[in-house]
């Protein structure tokens, strides 16, 4: 949006949830039908234009949040001054959703170059600390404190030396967005450190597992035990990445944009003030840091556990094969005393059949001897036992010869 001083110009962030974007919609058609404008189409992501004389609004859809800004022209001496006067009234506070930042910035003509004074930024900001620069080589002086007055806002000092009025507006759209995009990514900030507690806990834990794994017994039920704590860490350690990862990706992102939006700035440092580089070097990359090294710590936790998990899992393999080996020792030793048994009983098998059948031999000696013919049931038996028992006995070792010929290898 062009922007030509003296003007205001007030930005308003307003994190929603998915379910709020209709509400947001309808909140924004009403304001459109206050001052008689068209509203934005069904669907639109961003919407710009002139709600009256002197007053103009811009609103963008973003990933997560939506941003409102609103242009007034002219601006006297204070800082305070905003471009919400002209709007129905109730109508900011009703906005859906949650403020994650609201700015108020002025812009004034500034016709020789010179760096505000220590009063003047004592005029405008108070006792705050001020982080300014020149931006965009020099056309332009901005500066701000980062802090959050009374009313709500931040303000936000923008002193034209030579800008154009589209390079006026991308100024103070770089400086709105760089708060926000700030703000955005410090929404990790207690998400990390609620999880950096949790995460010293679960190292803790970790370490007496693992010790317990290397110098522990080498038995079943210690195994079993570990596996079901390390199970424990490794589905708590899932539940803290589930529920943060999406923001400290986030915080990444939003992070990167800011870095690019003062990159965009070209500032140049100002005798006796800190830059907005400066300021978030200091102020705000110590904490993104925090989040990035929590959100790495539970990536190294949970690859940390799988690695126990994969050495558990390995001691309990081994001790099994440990196991199943005896187990094929003993069977084998139970196979050979039932061979033995098995041979022991065919002896006595063909000491018993030989027997019946000598008994069937004499009988039919005795038979025979009846009938007529000369033969000695004694004699006849006596013949028979040899020729009986190596007979059965050979039939055995031949069937035995065969089972073990279909056998597998």
């Amino acid at each position: 949006m062009p922007v030509e001083g003296p003007a205001r110009a007030t930005y308003v962030a307003m994190l929603l949830d998915p379910g709020q974007r209709a509400q947001e919609n309808a909140h924004l058609r009403a304001l459109c039908g206050h001052f008689g404008v068209p509203a934005p189409a069904e669907g639109a992501t961003h919407f710009s234009g002139e709600l009256r004389q002197g007053l103009r609004v811009k609103w963008e859809r973003h990933g997560e949040f939506s941003s409102y800004t609103f242009y007034g022209h002219g601006a006297g001496n204070e800082t305070g001054q905003t471009a919400l006067e002209d709007l129905p009234p109730g109508w900011l506070p009703a906005l859906p959703g949650r403020t994650v930042a609201a700015l108020c910035a002025v812009v004034w003509k500034q016709e020789i170059p010179t760096v505000p004074s220590p009063a003047d930024l004592a005029g405008w900001f108070g006792d705050s600390a001020v982080a300014g620069s020149e931006v965009a080589e020099g056309a332009a002086f901005a500066c701000t404190d980062f802090r959050t007055q009374e009313d709500g806002f931040t303000r936000v000092v923008l002193l034209d030396r030579s800008l154009t009025p589209y390079q006026t507006g991308r100024i103070l759209q770089r400086l709105f967005e760089i708060e926000a995009y700030r703000m955005m990514a410090l929404l990790a900030l207690p998400i990390a450190r609620r999880q950096s507690p949790r995460i010293l806990d679960i190292e803790r834990s970790l370490a007496a597992l693992t010790d317990g794994i290397a110098t522990g017994e080498h038995d079943a039920a210690s195994d079993e035990t570990l596996l079901q704590e390390l199970t424990r860490l490794a589905a708590e350690i899932e539940s803290g990445l589930s529920a943060s990862q999406f923001r400290f990706g986030a915080c990444r992102a939003y992070a990167d944009l800011v870095t690019r939006r003062i990159q965009e700035l070209r500032e140049q440092r100002a005798p006796g003030l800190q830059t907005l580089e400066e300021f978030m070097s200091r102020r705000f990359r110590p904490a993104v840091a925090t989040c990035q090294t929590v959100s790495q710590r539970l990536h190294d936790l949970s690859e940390r556990v799988a690695q126990a998990s994969g050495l558990l899992r390995t001691r309990v393999e081994i001790a099994r094969e440990r196991q199943n080996q005896q187990l094929l020792a003993s069977m084998d030793r139970r196979a050979r005393l039932q061979l033995r048994l098995q041979q022991t009983v065919e002896g006595l098998s063909v000491a018993a059949i030989s027997y019946y059948v000598a008994g069937l031999v004499g009988y039919a000696a005795k038979g025979l001897n009846s009938a007529g013919i000369k033969l000695d049931p004694d004699i006849a038996v006596a013949v028979s036992v040899p020729v009986v028992v190596l007979l059965f006995y050979w039939a055995m070792r031949r069937a035995r010869s065969r089972l073990l010929e279909d056998l597998p290898d």
